[in-house]
């Protein structure tokens, strides 16, 4: 009985009681992971998202978790990239270890492009060609869309839009509308979905649709958007957009609590 209960006691050790993983012990156990990025505070969000999925991609090195350090890397490489030209009068050392980082993120991202030559990953796929301008990796990629890992995925709808919209509008609004079906609850989108379907809207006339989504697009909070030529367009034809701000409103709330559904019969 006492061996029972020492052994179950033991299981619970290994298993419900285990600490949850830190960036301080990651650095700690695994300083390799760290110490080649820079050590001052810039781009600390950036900086953190990268160690962690370095080290998953050092535990598991799978196609999802190099595809998660890759887009690690590349905000990463972003930002440290702006902040190594900011000149240190005083602390030289933090200007270096920047530069450090910048040239740590360039040779992470080529080692996963080479590691990553044949994958049927559609994330990574989707890179190889918009970064690498790898055409048989859009292939491939092509050969996939219908696929659940594909038609599933918020991103990878988004970025199918990305390039369809070259010669297929049609279908690019159908993306970007799936891409906001498949938003979840309180997930801010890519403010380049409602940018676009304004200017396709827009594009063919339709100023109503045109309107709603530049409504929505301000109430997330995007600024750029040219909505009073679009609101002319409307009432110089006598219609009134106070139904369509209700219906944009309406249809903001349904992306932020991921129930939009697609209006394309509206």
């Amino acid at each position: 009985m006492l061996l029972r209960a020492s052994i179950l006691l033991s299981l619970l050790a290994l298993t419900g009681c285990e600490e949850p993983l830190t960036l301080a012990q990651v650095c700690k156990d695994t300083p390799g992971l760290c110490n080649d990025l820079n050590k001052d505070s810039h781009c600390k969000e950036q900086r953190a998202d990268v160690i962690m999925a370095r080290y998953h991609e050092y535990k598991e090195p799978t196609d999802e978790n190099k595809y998660a350090l890759l887009k690690g890397f590349e905000k990463y490489e972003q930002c440290v990239s702006l902040a190594a030209k900011i000149e240190h009068i005083k602390l030289k050392e933090k200007t270096t270890s920047r530069v450090e980082g910048h040239l740590t993120s360039i040779k992470e991202i080529t080692r996963i492009f080479q590691d990553t030559k044949n994958t049927n990953h559609p994330g990574l796929l989707y890179y190889h060609w918009s970064r690498n301008n790898d055409q048989s990796a859009l292939t491939k990629l092509l050969t996939i869309e219908d696929q659940p890992s594909v038609t599933e995925d918020a991103e990878m709808q988004f970025f199918l839009a990305t390039y369809y919209i070259k010669f297929d509008e049609e279908k690019t609004i159908d993306l970007l509308y799936k891409t906001l079906e498949l938003n979840k609850p309180d997930q801010i989108p890519n403010p380049e979905i409602y940018t676009t379907l304004v200017s396709l809207f827009n594009k063919h006339e339709k100023f109503k649709h045109a309107y709603t989504f530049a409504k929505i697009a301000q109430l997330s909070g995007i600024t750029n958007i040219d909505i009073m030529s679009i609101e002319h367009q409307l009432t110089a034809s006598g219609k009134s957009v106070n139904s369509l701000d209700s219906l944009a409103e309406q249809t903001f709330e349904s992306i932020q609590t991921g129930q939009f559904v697609s209006p394309r019969d509206f």
